[in-house]
């Protein structure tokens, strides 16, 4: 899908050095990258945390979509809660 250009638009950066790109960008995170000196592309961006990047690779992507179609086809039930429940307490 190509992207649409936009006409330019005159932007003035405030004295605290920040620009405004609009309201539909409110609360997103961007990647700034000056391209040299005076030249910056802007990209909005999805951060994944260092903690849930495993999420991400193929395998684990592929393991975790095969425990919710296991889950999926596997309600849960009340039908062993008794006896998982005399295991733990111990008298099982």
């Amino acid at each position: 899908m190509a992207a649409t250009a936009t006409q330019p638009s005159v932007k003035i950066i405030g004295a605290n050095g920040q620009i405004s790109l609009g309201k539909q960008f409110a609360g997103r995170q961007v990647l700034v990258e000056e391209m040299e000196p005076g030249v910056w592309l802007v990209r909005t961006a999805t951060v994944v945390p260092d903690n849930e990047r495993w999420l991400h690779q193929a395998q684990s992507a592929a393991q975790l979509q095969e425990a919710l179609d296991w889950a999926q086809s596997n309600p849960p039930t009340d039908r062993k809660a008794a006896a998982v429940l005399e295991k733990l307490r111990g008298k099982g």
